[in-house]
């Protein structure tokens, strides 16, 4: 077997959400796929050399996925009923590193993602850009998943 570093520019974002469409899922980029874990410094009596760092909990930073503006998302409006009536529905996703076949090669699962964060590209006259939304996601945790 031939162990070689996979391209990051093909992957699927697959959330576990009701009547979302194919096209809700695509994604120009995926960030945030982080972890650190906190420590806690504790002082021992007498010991003046050092000071122990005990681990304490994993932190994770907020998901983040950036597109072309999609009018009339589905995604959109889980993040508006969230946002704007203050109803939160938690949902599970999967971000999934795809090699040349369309094949798994990594896959990172998130649970209890919840919308954080919805922004939009700046309107400018003087560009003929593509709009583009960047939606973050607050979740418990993720898991890396064996494939």
């Amino acid at each position: 077997m031939i162990y070689y570093p996979p391209v990051g520019f093909h992957f699927a974002v697959i959330f576990e959400l009701p009547g979302l469409a194919a096209i809700d899922t695509n994604f120009q980029e995926v960030s945030g796929l982080d972890a650190t874990m906190e420590f806690e410094s504790v002082k021992e009596g007498g010991e003046n050399r050092f000071q122990h760092r005990l681990p304490t909990q994993a932190t994770y930073s907020n998901l983040v996925l950036k597109r072309g503006m999609l009018v009339g998302s589905a995604l959109y409006e889980w993040f508006s009923a969230a946002m704007y009536d203050y109803i939160f529905l938690p949902i599970n996703l999967n971000v999934v590193l795809l090699n040349s076949d369309h094949l798994p090669v990594s896959a990172w699962r998130f649970m209890n993602a919840v919308p954080a964060k919805w922004s939009v590209s700046s309107l400018n006259a003087e560009e003929s850009s593509i709009v583009a939304e960047t939606i973050e996601l607050s979740y418990n945790y993720m898991q890396r998943i064996p494939i």
